[in-house]
């Protein structure tokens, strides 16, 4: 149950009524220039994420607790 093509025709021209053509055009740049920021953020957040992710397992200490626990059990045997 969305909005059906001529709904949305509908929708558009009453805002094409109350805010005029170039008005409409400046909104629509307006959120699509928000939308174009938002994914970006979004993109770089994920980098950013991973790239903290691949400094934390290069660090000299990352690996310490395993290399621990193998070093007991092979003293063991």
């Amino acid at each position: 149950m969305g909005i059906g093509f001529r709904e949305l025709l509908i929708i558009l021209a009453i805002a094409l009524l109350i805010f005029g053509a170039k008005k409409l055009r400046t909104i629509g740049s307006d959120l699509g220039s928000a939308v174009k920021g938002f994914k970006k953020a979004m993109n770089d957040g994920d980098d950013e994420e991973s790239t903290k992710q691949l400094k934390q397992d290069k660090r000299p200490d990352a690996g310490f607790e395993s290399e621990t626990r193998d070093t007991s059990s092979s003293k063991n045997v």
